[in-house]
């Protein structure tokens, strides 16, 4: 018979028996059980003899645990990084806050240019957006102009009368008034140094600098904002100056994005990216933005005997019929330019500079007298507005315009097509009595040719070698010892010389 003793030992044996088989028991997740990691865990702490065992036994425990589990993936892993598209996303969030339309023109996909339905809705929805933060009377989408590293939405807009910004003339005023100052502060300082040691004045007068047109007048007829990337601000660019637009047509540089990249050329640009940019949209603007025949007119204020070179503007024909889509795209003579011509001085009106350089140098009396009056310059002309594309020039044997019908398949639903080869890109379509003009490439003009940049003015020439501008090298001691006796040999001699002479006139005085 088995003693109370014995019992409690079998006892005490099955619990342990039914623990450690607890311990073997293998997790379903990592296919471990407890018991082998224990035991590992104290093979370790006898083999290592760690100090302080008891404060790094959960460091042991971790780190023979992740060693033995296969590598994979963790399910408790970090937020991943935004990808680009979502990025994106949360810009043009803002953009579908208080919705748009529905549905659309798609005269601009009937000829054969557009930039699809999805950026279309999201260029509208920007518009809107900037309608809305600017005080506008007139916005639409000029194009797109693309680049190397980021492409630029163009708006053409026009502020309502009396709302428009005027930092813009501000700074103007005050980089005038600190050109001023310059001048005067250089003025006292040249007659400081007149009084001290008086210097030779320069004689060059510079050229006078053809002035900027006006705001709502000529190249700056119209604001431009430009967005980088929609859903991102919009960026107004400043006012085009003539030597902005003579420096551009002489240059051909790719976009890259940035507005405040600066322009590396010959000859040298002055401005950045963003005065490149208003520069050559003013360029596309002059020569690709045309409308149909009889839609613009001059009006009839404009009276018979007025200069048809001061007729400058254009309003709507109230009585525009239209005109049949296969005549605007068989004749060119059914297009017109409604915007102004620029000329060869970056205006798109005349000045005469003769009469601003005899403002600007004052000179004396005396001088005026000797200074032969310069010739009058013959005022520049140029294309008057309304003017047909039948009269534009051709560039290497390449017509400037082409046209098409957008389909003959459905003649009632079709538009005519006008497209420039010189600067391509720029796209006009009519039908009826509505038309509109994009422009969407890179901002190049078709030059006809290879493009050669122009040649540097050669040096300008070295002062002539002579003994008159060279410097004498400093002689030794024996050579002005030499030299010096020379000189008293030749002093004797005109001396002597001096005395035969008197006693020669002394003898013809006695005879």
């Amino acid at each position: 018979m088995e003693t109370p003793e014995g019992q409690i030992n079998n006892h005490r044996q099955q619990a342990a028996l039914n623990f450690k088989a607890f311990l073997l028991k293998n997790s379903t997740d990592t296919n471990l059980n407890l018991y082998d990691h224990l035991a590992r865990v104290l093979t370790k702490v006898m083999d290592e003899r760690p100090q302080n065992a008891v404060d790094v036994i959960e460091d042991l425990s971790h780190e023979l645990k992740r060693s033995t589990l296969p590598h994979v993936q963790s399910t408790l892993r970090d937020t991943p990084p935004a990808t680009a598209t979502q990025l994106l996303a949360e810009k043009q969030k803002t953009l579908f806050s208080r919705g748009g339309r529905d549905g659309g023109d798609q005269e601009d996909e009937l000829a054969g240019v557009g930039l699809g339905q999805e950026e279309t809705q999201k260029i509208f929805l920007a518009l809107k957006q900037l309608v809305d933060t600017q005080p506008l009377q007139h916005c639409r989408l000029w194009g797109k102009i693309l680049g190397t590293d980021g492409n630029y939405i163009v708006a053409e807009v026009e502020y309502r009368e009396g709302e428009e910004e005027e930092e813009e003339g501000a700074e103007e005023a005050r980089e005038d008034g600190e050109r001023e100052r310059e001048a005067e502060e250089e003025d006292e300082g040249g007659k400081t140094v007149e009084m001290v040691d008086p210097l030779p004045k320069s004689t060059y007068k510079p050229p006078p600098v053809v002035p900027k047109e006006p705001p709502h007048s000529g190249t700056n007829k119209f604001t431009y904002f430009v967005c980088l990337e929609l859903g991102l601000p919009w960026f107004r660019l400043p006012n085009v100056t003539p030597v902005q637009i003579m420096v551009a047509r002489q240059i051909r540089k790719f976009f890259t994005g940035r507005l405040d990249a600066p322009i590396v050329s010959y000859p040298s640009f002055p401005g950045n990216e963003a005065n490149y940019l208003r520069a050559q949209i003013a360029r596309i603007s002059a020569s690709t933005q045309v409308s149909p025949l009889g839609f613009y007119h001059f009006g009839e204020e404009e009276g018979e005997e007025e200069e048809e070179g001061a007729r400058d503007s254009v309003k709507e024909n109230p009585d525009f019929e239209g005109i049949p889509v296969q005549e605007m795209a068989d004749s060119l003579s059914a297009w017109v330019h409604h915007t102004q011509h620029i000329l060869k001085q970056g205006r798109c009106t005349w000045v005469n500079l003769a009469e601003k350089s005899n403002l600007d140098f004052e000179e004396d009396a005396e001088e005026e007298e000797k200074r032969e009056e310069p010739d009058e310059p013959e005022p520049e002309i140029g294309p008057l507005l309304l003017t047909p594309l039948s009269e534009d020039a051709e560039l290497s044997d390449t017509p400037p315009w082409s046209t098409r019908v957008s389909s003959h398949l459905i003649p009632q639903f079709a538009v005519a097509v006008v497209h420039s080869n010189l600067w391509p890109g720029a796209t006009a379509y009519a039908c009826g009595k509505k038309f509109e003009n994009i422009y969407i490439g890179w901002g190049l003009k078709f030059s006809g040719e290879g493009y050669t940049p122009a040649v540097p003015p050669p040096p300008q020439t070295e002062y002539p070698s002579g003994p008159e501008v060279m410097e004498a090298v400093d002689p030794s001691v024996e050579e002005e010892q030499a030299l010096k006796a020379a000189l008293e040999e030749q002093q004797a001699a005109l001396e002597e010389n001096e005395g035969l002479d008197v006693d020669d006139d002394e003898e013809e005085e006695d005879d």
